[in-house]
């Protein structure tokens, strides 16, 4: 058993590690990936991309790396993603095989990020930058680099042709979201007072998820302000949390806040501070859990992918449960019924309350990453490090996860009952999609 396991430690420290002609130069494609794909968390930032966009952007960018690498016949541990999803009958015309098919993915990816963002245009010179390293590094030659840049063209173009029918274009021609009238309903919300964000996203066409309607939550408490409600008990919970509100309570709340949205005023001038999504965040530690199983170039792309289609369709579900609900914010009724200058610890996202957005998509992309990893996977999340939030240790995805949703009641920006019930929907959301990775790969075992 000692024989076996030294074997496997040295096959996967081989398998993450190729050593080029150059003088053995290391050059780590996995360490390479995860930079190249916090390239795009940079052009999401600038774009100011919305929590359920950035996961859109992250599903069809890691996408394109991990279609490269099937069409490459690159095997992987689990299941086909693509069985189960709806995008089927994916024909690559260009067959060749490639002397770096790890190359032509992550280019992939850089095109399908350019094309898929606004401010797309900026992953140009990144583009370039990897041509000059792989070159440099000798992972492709120039005789062959053409024929990998027309590959990845191809990638991204399939890519790209896919996610321009899933409903996204189409969201821009529906009715504009006005408030409803209502002492319930949700309204814009201090200091920037932003309209709702998002009210169609539940239109855009899922990857996993057939019938939305079976993740859709529990009933929310009903809007009732009498002494004793349920509603009254949660909302008197959140104005007294915020008051009392220990040292580490506060740090967990900036640490999971993930709003890219916050606005600063100086005098009258507003200012955006750039913060990661939410599920910018769990691509992060996503990168983090590979980079500690040290897993190979496609395992670490198989992730990746695995959890932006999760982050993608639990969004969907979410947003969908958000506005058929539309909500009231603590922070609304605070104001008006309890004490006008209040203000939580958090900034109050510009979109409605029932369910909790952190909370639906940290269960669900831990429940993935579980199922992935294994229960009990301990990690250093590093993720907040660049936005100046010092690192988290975490013994398990479900437990960061569990973090990530009672930050919202630390934060001031949740009710308790959106939080739990959130965590259900994305725990439903999350094994729904790990049980039909399971069974895809189930499939692929009886093939003969």
């Amino acid at each position: 058993m000692i024989i076996r396991n030294s074997l496997l430690s040295f096959l996967l420290t081989i398998s993450v590690i190729i050593y080029s002609n150059a003088g053995n130069a290391r050059i780590d494609l996995p360490k390479i990936y995860k930079e190249q794909l916090f390239h795009l968390t940079e052009v999401m930032v600038t774009d100011v991309a919305s929590p359920p966009v950035a996961a859109r952007i992250y599903a069809y960018s890691t996408l394109a790396t991990y279609l490269s690498l099937k069409s490459q016949n690159q095997s992987f541990a689990k299941g086909d993603l693509l069985a189960p999803s709806r995008i089927t009958g994916v024909q690559i015309k260009n067959s060749t095989q490639l002397a770096s098919p790890e190359f032509a993915a992550i280019y992939a990816m850089l095109k399908v990020g350019e094309g898929i963002m606004p401010s797309g245009y900026l992953l140009r010179e990144k583009q370039e930058n990897w041509i000059s390293e792989a070159l440099k590094s000798k992972i492709i030659s120039k005789k062959n680099l053409q024929s990998h840049l027309d590959f990845s063209q191809e990638i991204a173009d399939q890519i790209l042709s896919i996610a321009k029918n899933d409903g996204y274009i189409q969201l821009t021609a529906l009715t504009r979201y006005s408030p409803k009238q209502g002492e319930g309903n949700w309204y814009p919300t201090p200091p920037a007072y932003i309209a709702a964000i998002e009210p169609e996203w539940r239109t855009i066409q899922p990857f996993f998820l057939q019938d939305l309607d079976e993740f859709d939550p529990e009933p929310m408490a009903a809007f009732d302000l009498n002494e004793g409600s349920p509603f009254q008990i949660q909302l008197m919970e959140v104005f007294n949390v915020a008051k009392n509100l220990s040292e580490e309570q506060k740090l967990i709340a900036n640490f999971w806040d993930c709003n890219p949205f916050m606005v600063d005023f100086s005098g009258h001038m507003a200012i955006g501070v750039k913060k990661i999504s939410p599920g910018g965040h769990w691509m992060g530690i996503t990168g983090i859990a590979a980079e500690k199983a040290r897993l190979s170039f496609a395992e670490t792309a198989y992730v990746h992918t695995l959890v932006g289609m999760t982050l993608h369709d639990a969004f969907i579900s979410c947003w969908k449960a958000k506005y058929e609900t539309d909500r009231i914010r603590p922070e609304t009724v605070i104001n008006r019924e309890l004490d006008q200058r209040w203000r939580p610890l958090l900034q109050t996202p510009p979109f409605p309350e029932y369910t909790s957005g952190h909370s639906v998509i940290s269960r669900a992309s831990a429940i993935v990453l579980t199922g992935y990893f294994g229960d009990n996977f301990s990690f250093l999340d590093t993720s907040e490090t660049y936005f100046g939030l010092p690192s988290r240790s975490f013994d398990s995805f479900l437990l960061a996860s569990e973090e990530a949703a009672i930050s919202r009641l630390y934060g001031g920006i949740h009710f308790r009952d959106a939080i739990e019930e959130g965590v259900k929907q994305g725990e439903k959301i999350g094994k729904s999609i790990w049980k039909s990775i399971n069974q895809s790969e189930l499939l692929t075992k009886q093939t003969p």
